[in-house]
């Protein structure tokens, strides 16, 4: 299986998301402190409604979304370069 990887610009870095590994709990939307993301409109693979950045401007690699996801499928990577 084929997994889709979502990929956004932060401030710091970006944010990515397997969005076919998503199970769509929220729990990554309910607590991002920065309310970076939302509920997409589209299903996923696995019939799920994965989250989407609504403000990825707004995340500042807290990486609270990936401690609390119990799919390990969100994750933020901080770069050095901010306007990489």
């Amino acid at each position: 299986m084929v997994t889709t990887t979502k990929r956004w610009k932060t401030k710091k870095g970006f944010l990515y998301l397997q969005e076919d590994e998503c199970k769509g709990c929220g729990f990554c939307i309910e607590f991002c402190p920065k309310e970076v993301l939302e509920t997409s409109d589209k299903f996923n693979a696995k019939g799920y409604y994965p989250p989407r950045a609504k403000d990825p401007e707004a995340c500042v690699n807290c990486t609270f979304c990936e401690l609390i996801c119990p799919d390990f499928a969100i994750w933020t990577e901080e770069t050095e370069d901010e306007h990489e």
